[in-house]
């Protein structure tokens, strides 16, 4: 994605697990604000670390000065193991996560499965880390059991949902979200994928980044 993209590969509960991580857009002599770990959509229906909305979130979490870290869940591209109905897949997440940030700040966000891998993921370390931001988009409420999030991060956290998303409803989310008093951001006319309206998603995350 940038002349700082570097491959890694780590050791995972399934075996190699595969990923990239773009290194923040920071002044000279600057640190990056953390490290930002992204899950990719539905393993079975060709999500990968490579799906074009999770490089958005990649590039406005680098473009806001964050390391960017996504990755291939198990059994996807050179990832070792198979599908594991989202158990598994929130084990590669955190595995991610302890590799690639043992320490300091850290963000969570996740697409479609990823927003459901996010949410669980962020609920197992709320309690140790520090977590400074979390983004889910087209959060696939209305297809896995996503988690609550706790109520010290709703004003960390950015929701991010297509008006238009046929593949999850919007309506499925705003009943996961309304029980929490949990804003959602819905974007006009937007599908599941934001065609056409890249630019608009990553500008929208870029706000929530600077806030």
């Amino acid at each position: 994605m940038n002349a700082q993209t570097q491959r890694f590969e780590l050791l995972g509960p399934q075996g190699r697990i595969e990923g990239l991580r773009d290194g923040a857009q920071v002044a000279d002599g600057g640190v990056a604000r953390g490290v930002a770990v992204i899950a990719h959509p539905h393993p079975l229906f060709g999500g990968t670390m490579d799906n074009k909305v999770v490089q958005t979130l990649a590039r406005a979490f680098v473009q806001a000065g964050w390391d960017a870290v996504r990755f291939n869940f198990r059994g996807v591209g050179g990832s070792a193991g198979a599908w594991d109905e989202g158990r598994g897949e929130v084990d590669d997440f955190l595995a991610v996560l302890r590799d690639q940030a043992p320490s300091g700040p850290v963000a969570i966000a996740g697409f479609s499965f990823g927003a459901y891998v996010a949410s669980q993921a962020l609920q197992a370390v709320w309690a140790e880390r520090e977590v400074r931001r979390v983004v889910l988009v087209g959060t696939a409420a209305s297809r896995f059991q996503v988690a609550a999030l706790p109520a010290q991060a709703h004003e960390l956290t950015l929701v991010l949902h297509g008006e238009q998303d046929d593949t999850v409803p919007l309506a499925s989310v705003l009943d996961w979200a309304r029980p929490q008093a949990l804003p959602v951001t819905v974007v006009p006319g937007g599908g599941h994928f934001f065609h056409g309206q890249l630019p608009l998603l990553k500008q929208c995350v870029l706000r929530h980044l600077k806030d």
